[in-house]
C-alpha cells in the first residue's frame, strides 16, 4: 500500500491534469454545490502546479526562449477560447469582457509578474540582470499593441462610443497578428540571443549546467499533459466563475472584478514558472514569460474577438476609460526605465508591484 501511494505521488503531474479534465466534463454547465466547488478549487490549484511542471520539462528539452514561448502561447490560446465562450453566453453584458480581460492580463504581467520577479531576484542575488535589447523589444511591442487595440477605440469617431468600426477592427486585428508574428520570428530565429539569460558580466547563457534534457518521448508526453492541464485550469476557472460572480455581487463590487480574478487564475502557471526562473537568477526567462504573455494576450485575443464579432450579437467595447489609460501610460514609462539599464534593484520591483496594487485597488474601488 505504501509503495502504491509513493508511486501515485510520483505520478501526480500526470494524474491531476486527467482528473481536472474529467471533473470539467462532469461539472460542465451544471450547478455546483459548495462541496463540489471546494473540490474543483483544489483540483484547479493542482492543475496549475502540474502545468508549471510540464512547461518546465518542455522548456528544458527545447531550450530558451522557445520554452517560455510554448507556455505563453498555450495559456493565451485557451484564454482566448474562454473569452469567446463567455462572450457567446453573456450577450450585451459581456461587451467589455475582452477589453477587461486583456487589460487585466497586461497589468498582471507587466506589473505583477515583472515586479515580483525583479524583487525576488534582486533580494536573492543583489541585482536582477537581463538583456535590455530583448526586453526592450518585447516592451515596445506590448506598448504598441495595447495602444492600437485598447486606447485608440476611445478616440475614434467612425462609431459612437469606445468601439471600432468594422474596418478599424480589421486593421487592429491584422496589425496585432503581424506584430506578434514579427516578434516571434525575432525572438526565436534572427536575434534569439537577445532573449537568452545573461551572466552578471553580460555574457549570454546558451546552455544550462543542470540535469540533462529529457528525452523526446518525455517532452512530448509533457506537452500533451501541459495542454490537458491548461484546459482544466481555464475550464474549471469558468466553472467556478458563477460562484465568484455571486460573491462579487454580494460584496457590492463591479463586474470587472470577475475578469481580474479569472485572469489571475489563468496566469498563475506563468507566474509560478517566472518566479522559479527568477530564483535561479534567470531573470530574462521571467521577462520573456511576462512580456510574452502580455503580447500573446493582445496579439491573439483581438483577432479572435474580431472574427467572433461576425456572429456574436451585441457591441464590442475595446476602448479603455481615462483612469485605465493613465495606468497603462504610467506602466509603459516605468517599464521602459526599468528595462533600459539591463539591471534592477528591489526598488524597481517595488515600483511595479505598487502599480499593480493600484490597479487592483481601482478595480475594487473605482
Amino acid at each position: 500500500m505504501i509503495t502504491w501511494l509513493r508511486s501515485l505521488a510520483r505520478r501526480w503531474t500526470i494524474l491531476v491534469p486527467v482528473l481536472a479534465v474529467v471533473l470539467l466534463i462532469l461539472t460542465w454547465h451544471r450547478a455546483m454545490p459548495g462541496l463540489v466547488i471546494a473540490l474543483v478549487t483544489v483540483v484547479l490549484a493542482g492543475a496549475v502546479l502540474a502545468a508549471v511542471h510540464h512547461a518546465e520539462v518542455v522548456a528544458h528539452r527545447i531550450g530558451e526562449p522557445f520554452g517560455s514561448l510554448v507556455l505563453a502561447i498555450a495559456v493565451t490560446v485557451i484564454e482566448v477560447a474562454l473569452i469567446v465562450t463567455l462572450m457567446a453566453d453573456g450577450g450585451d453584458k459581456s461587451s467589455t469582457l475582452a477589453r477587461d480581460t486583456v487589460f487585466a492580463a497586461v497589468m498582471i504581467t507587466c506589473n505583477g509578474i515583472v515586479g515580483i520577479c525583479l524583487l525576488v531576484a534582486s533580494l536573492r542575488h543583489g541585482t536582477a540582470v537581463f538583456n535590455p535589447e530583448g526586453s526592450g523589444a518585447a516592451l515596445a511591442t506590448v506598448a504598441t499593441l495595447a495602444t492600437l487595440s485598447l486606447v485608440l477605440p476611445t478616440f475614434t469617431t467612425s462609431k459612437p462610443g469606445p468601439e471600432f468600426s468594422t474596418l478599424q477592427l480589421t486593421f487592429a486585428a491584422l496589425s496585432s497578428l503581424i506584430l506578434y508574428g514579427l516578434f516571434v520570428t525575432t525572438q526565436t530565429m534572427r536575434h534569439r540571443d537577445y532573449f537568452l539569460p545573461i551572466t552578471r558580466q553580460g555574457e549570454v547563457i546558451s546552455t544550462e549546467d543542470h540535469a540533462s534534457p529529457p528525452s523526446k518521448r518525455t517532452a512530448l508526453i509533457s506537452l500533451g499533459m501541459l495542454g490537458l492541464a491548461l484546459i482544466g485550469v481555464v475550464g474549471l476557472a469558468k466553472g467556478v466563475s458563477p460562484a465568484i460572480e455571486s460573491g462579487v455581487a454580494a460584496a457590492g463590487l463591479r463586474q470587472a472584478v470577475v475578469g481580474v480574478i479569472i485572469a489571475l487564475l489563468v496566469l498563475l502557471p506563468e507566474t509560478i514558472a517566472a518566479l522559479r526562473a527568477a530564483r535561479r537568477d534567470r531573470v530574462q526567462t521571467s521577462l520573456n514569460l511576462a512580456l510574452g504573455s502580455a503580447m500573446a494576450s493582445i496579439g491573439l485575443t483581438i483577432p479572435a474577438v474580431a472574427l467572433a464579432s461576425l456572429w456574436l450579437s451585441g457591441p464590442l467595447v475595446l476602448g479603455l476609460d481615462s483612469v485605465h489609460m493613465l495606468l497603462l501610460a504610467l506602466t509603459v514609462v516605468v517599464a521602459s526605465l526599468t528595462v533600459v539599464p539591463g539591471r534592477a534593484t528591489p526598488l524597481q520591483g517595488g515600483v511595479h508591484l505598487v502599480l499593480f496594487a493600484a490597479y487592483l485597488e481601482l478595480a475594487i474601488n473605482p
